[in-house]
């Protein structure tokens, strides 16, 4: 009776292969994603993660941030190194100077309680805060608090209310 296929077709173990270093060979090396647009542009995939980010002028940590200086190193000068891309960083500061765009908003039931406070009350917050309506026991600097968010919110809903209150 002869063998079966699984057992003829087995492979064996080969002793003489280190697997650890063959992984090591076969898996390729991705590159890093950078979410910074001008440091992406400026990046140069055949050389290093230090070596671009002092062509940059950039720190590539905190070690090498402040070097410790002894007697020696005192006497003799630092040695300077050269921003080969001096334009990363001025794009950099560039884009960081520019203001963002505010986002924060209010929410439906917040502005609801606001419009409700100063149609009761105007301006006096302690008035505010001995309301019935007013369920989470704010302090009047809570509520005045509510009111200036509100108002830096929706300046224009704001000026809108305060005139539809006059007239």
């Amino acid at each position: 009776m002869g063998k079966s296929k699984k057992t003829r077709n087995r492979k064996k173990f080969n002793y003489s292969k280190n697997r650890k270093n063959l992984k090591k060979k076969t898996i390729r090396k991705e590159k890093p994603h950078i979410d910074c647009p001008q440091i992406r542009k400026a990046w140069d995939e055949h050389k290093t993660v230090k070596q671009n980010l002092l062509d940059m002028g950039l720190t590539p940590g905190m070690k090498g941030l402040l070097p410790i200086k002894n007697k020696k190193n005192m006497e003799s000068e630092p040695m300077e190194t050269k921003v080969l891309k001096p334009y990363v960083i001025e794009a950099m500061e560039v884009e960081a100077s520019c203001r963002g765009i505010d986002k924060t908003t209010c929410s439906t039931d917040m502005t609801e309680y606001v419009q409700y406070m100063v149609k009761e009350h105007n301006e006096d917050y302690k008035a505010m805060a001995r309301d019935e309506k007013n369920y989470y026991q704010d302090t009047p600097k809570q509520i005045k608090r509510k009111v200036e968010f509100y108002k830096r919110c929706h300046p224009k809903e704001y000026a809108a209310f305060i005139a539809s209150l006059k007239s």
